[in-house]
């Protein structure tokens, strides 16, 4: 059985260009030499197929060129495609992002934001399930974090790409109300534990203002649990949702179909993130747009500064748009 080939280390490659250790480690990082010798490096590299020890490099340089990326809940498709963005951005700035689902517990994240730092990554993005957490604080102090979403209250970020609740939340309710609606649910994946989310705060705060009857009901992001509240809701005789994410939207949409109930003649129904999939839909969801992929770019040019030593803290405020499909009556 032949032998795995055994890696050609750094000194092999100074032998066969006549080079130091040190001047063959600055050439294969580009630095202090010309572009001659990078060239004739990286060749004698290639053809030894000499790699980088990415243990070894860690503990040279004190990074390890990982991102983390702690995502709220993996079961809302938006956040999915979040990751997916994210990843790719990162690959294309030479990270890597260690992704880890908190599954929408505030006591999970906690750990898990622990064990990210842990893992030595370079810098944290995060999508916040409890933004409110003090743990968030002394975090920020040890590593640099990127939210997107709400700020971390009291902590001292690298970075947030922040959504314009109160504007998003005032968008699709005064839609829903001058669509002649005044009895609505809320459904939104924040627990009990977590009450004072900003976009929850804003839903009731505008009801308020808009003389809407909003009822806030909990709901998990899957579809079939997603599904089931929206089941017992419709059984209750409630015919409007807003829906604090797209894929809850989707159980309301599946729990009609069930129920032989038409969208929008006999339900209407609210979304608040506008996966791709929604404008797919029959009739597509009306929804709250916040540009996925200029959160991607900021989110990503951020974290990639503050993992570089850049101390600058920018703050972006994400607009809304709101994107009318026809799901509302």
């Amino acid at each position: 059985m032949p032998q795995p080939r055994k890696r050609a280390t750094i000194r092999e490659v100074a032998k066969a260009t006549g080079l130091s250790p040190a001047a063959v480690s600055y050439a294969l990082r580009g630095l202090q030499v010309s572009e001659e010798t990078i060239e004739r490096v990286r060749q004698a590299a290639d053809e030894l197929g000499y790699e980088a020890d990415p243990i070894a490099r860690a503990l040279a340089s004190g990074r390890t060129g990982m991102i983390g990326l702690l995502c709220g809940s993996l079961e809302d498709l938006w956040q999915q495609a979040l990751g997916v963005g994210i990843g790719r951005a990162l690959k294309d700035n030479d990270r890597y992002a260690l992704i880890l689902d908190a599954a929408g517990d505030p006591a999970r994240e906690h750990t898990m934001a622990r064990q990210l730092r842990d893992q030595r990554v370079d810098a944290l993005i995060v999508q916040p399930v409890n933004p409110a957490a003090p743990f968030w604080a002394e975090l920020c102090e040890s590593l640099p974090v990127v939210s997107i979403g709400d700020g971390l209250a009291g902590a001292r970020t690298a970075g947030e790409v922040v959504f314009d609740n109160r504007s998003g939340v005032t968008l699709a309710l005064e839609h829903l109300r001058d669509r002649g609606h005044r009895r609505l649910v809320l459904l939104t994946s924040t627990l009990a534990s977590t009450p004072d989310r900003p976009a929850d705060v804003h839903v009731l705060a505008e009801g308020g203002r808009l003389g809407l009857d909003i009822e806030v009901v909990t709901a998990p992001q899957a579809l079939t649990a997603a599904t089931e509240v929206a089941r017992r809701m419709l059984g209750d005789g409630h015919r409007a949702f807003f829906c604090f994410s797209d894929s809850i939207a989707y159980g309301v949409y599946a729990a009609a179909d069930e129920q032989g109930l038409r969208i929008p003649a006999d339900v209407s129904v609210m979304g608040y993130d506008n996966h791709p999939m929604s404008g797919l839909l029959t009739p597509g969801l009306t929804t709250v747009d916040w540009d996925i992929d200029g959160i991607v770019r900021a989110a990503v040019r951020m974290v990639v500064a503050a993992a570089d030593g850049n101390t600058r803290r920018r703050r972006i405020v994400q607009a809304p748009q709101l994107r009318a499909r026809g799901s509302v009556g």
